[in-house]
């Protein structure tokens, strides 16, 4: 099964997803890609994903474009509606989701709050693709 992840920027909520659901199944195909990437994956994303024993350290932000020519079973966006407007993927695709979160790399205020808050998004993340993998697992 493959999957892509999409987001503005690729540098927090797409790589935590593509992230988790890795982790939850080595037979997932996952990639994340950004309308706008971003120059790296965002340092906090990579400290909290690695409180998880996940490690985005090496991830790279990756435009869209990229995968315009491949198929994928699902596309999912991330975006918080409300706030961003979500790309749209022209590619071929047999489903399309949205699954939204607030964007942590928006937060401000002290170092110990913005970290909560990347903690709080990411388990938010964790929590719904589980939710998402559990309802596909059986098409694997």
């Amino acid at each position: 099964m493959k999957i892509l992840i999409l987001c503005t920027g690729n540098s927090c909520r797409s790589q935590m997803a593509e992230g988790y659901l890795k982790s939850f199944d080595n037979r997932l195909d996952v990639f994340s890609a950004g309308t706008q990437p971003s120059e790296q994956v965002h340092p906090k994303a990579v400290q909290v994903m690695k409180e998880e024993g996940i490690d985005l350290s090496h991830n790279k932000p990756k435009a869209v474009t990229e995968f315009l020519n491949e198929e994928f079973d699902y596309v999912i966006t991330v975006c918080d509606g409300a706030k961003e407007s979500c790309p749209m993927f022209t590619g071929k695709v047999k489903n399309r989701l949205h699954i939204g979160f607030e964007d942590p790399a928006e937060v401000t205020g002290s170092e110990e709050f913005v970290l909560s808050e990347f903690r709080r998004i990411r388990d938010e993340i964790k929590r719904d693709f589980k939710s998402f993998y559990e309802k596909i697992k059986k098409s694997i």
